[in-house]
């Protein structure tokens, strides 16, 4: 991760006097049917090199976040880094121990590694510090229609074309931190198109159910005589609140299907397969899904899938925060001391750890607390020796 060409070393910094989130107008969205061309247009806006424009994207990615799938996804893969442990280590190695309890439990710490997580589904993000009148950190994102990387700018309103230049401000490295790359889309932005397709299935979908799931009724009058056409109507309107309508005794009405199912497998089948792509994008693999072919041993390679990429996601978090993050809030203020980084607590496979306990037991001594440290075991001494038992000749008798 290298830093852009303007970032300054932190070094203890003054006031936050740009905040530029304070300066944002906030606008209000307008939400309209989006389809592909929607997004290619947005797309298009936000990788124009002379005068890009975010706004239309993101308003778009807010939208697309409306999903109960994506957002399952992104929120599954963001837990297992946000829940993690971890420590905060001194220059020289030490653990930082009241340092590490004080900010494991830091709800700004937290949303920190939350941003930087983001930068990876999201695109670029930029955050703002600030410290509230008691002293205590306060964390905000700044609007992401409202950021130009390209240019480094934030504008006032998203539809404006000049704004704040924060690359060459004071507080550029300090108050205001980056993470990814400048005109990086993020990983939604291949997620967009399955969720438009899944969205107009389920759309078809409805309209199915609708017509089938209450079908309409169907009555044949003669329509020229007024009074049958009249009770018939009032008949119809009295039977209940399905759809119905009224044809002549000569007419025919038939349903167009044509040998198509009208259960829905073909709309099943696309939102299906559009799942399974957000699955595959988000998490490497479909977890606990395909209840049909899954396997235990399917189910565990994909689990060990997901870890790889959160153990790459706890690597980014470290870099940012050792490259970033622990020197700005030094240089700010909030930490007390000067060279400290962020270590991740590795995770240990419990399983195969106690198969090599249980195998070294009977050649080697085994420390009590360590076995009630690592596996939760209660131990309370090693057990006596079984005698064997000696049977008299009268119990053969």
């Amino acid at each position: 991760m290298k830093p852009y060409k303007n970032y300054k070393k932190p070094k203890k910094a003054g006031n936050n006097t740009l905040q530029p989130t304070r300066n944002i107008v906030p606008k209000s969205m307008a939400r309209t049917r989006a389809d592909v061309l929607v997004w290619k247009n947005a797309m298009a806006m936000a990788e124009n090199v002379e005068n890009p424009k975010m706004f239309p994207y993101y308003n778009l990615v807010k939208d697309m976040l409306l999903d109960a799938h994506t957002t399952s996804q992104i929120t599954n893969r963001k837990y297992k880094t946000t829940s993690a442990n971890f420590s905060i280590q001194k220059a020289n190695g030490e653990t930082h121990q009241e340092l590490t309890k004080v900010l494991q439990k830091s709800v700004w710490f937290n949303e920190i590694i939350s941003h930087i997580l983001d930068s990876e589904y999201f695109g670029y993000t930029l955050i703002e510090f600030n410290r509230g009148d008691d002293d205590s950190v306060e964390v905000a994102l700044i609007p992401r229609q409202n950021v130009i990387p390209q240019k480094g700018i934030v504008l006032k309103d998203y539809t404006d074309d000049k704004g704040l230049d924060y690359h060459n401000a004071n507080e550029y490295g300090t108050w205001l931190l980056d993470f990814g790359k400048a005109g990086d889309l993020g990983l939604i932005n291949k997620a967009i198109p399955h969720i438009l397709f899944s969205r107009f299935a389920q759309s078809c979908w409805s309209e199915l159910c609708e017509i089938y799931g209450i079908p309409p009724r169907v009555m044949k009058t003669n329509t020229r005589d007024r009074q049958a056409l009249a009770r018939a109507e009032k008949m119809m309107t009295d039977m209940g609140a399905a759809a119905w309508f009224i044809i002549d005794e000569t007419e025919q009405f038939e349903w167009a299907t044509n040998g198509v199912p009208a259960t829905g497998e073909v709309y099943d089948g696309l939102i299906n397969r559009c799942e399974n792509s957000i699955s595959l994008l988000i998490s490497g693999a479909i977890i606990g899904q395909d209840t049909k072919y899954g396997s235990r041993g399917k189910e565990m390679s994909s689990q060990d899938i997901l870890q790889d990429l959160v153990d790459a996601d706890q690597t980014i978090v470290e870099q940012y925060m050792n490259d970033k993050v622990l020197p700005a809030l030094y240089a700010i203020g909030v930490l007390p001391e000067e060279g400290l980084s962020l270590v991740y607590d590795q995770v240990e496979d419990l399983g195969e750890l106690w198969t090599r306990t249980k195998e070294i037991l009977p050649y080697k001594e085994v420390s009590d607390d360590w076995i009630k440290e690592k596996f939760g075991v209660e131990v309370i001494g090693n057990k006596a020796p079984t005698t064997p038992q000696k049977l008299s000749l009268d119990f053969f008798d």
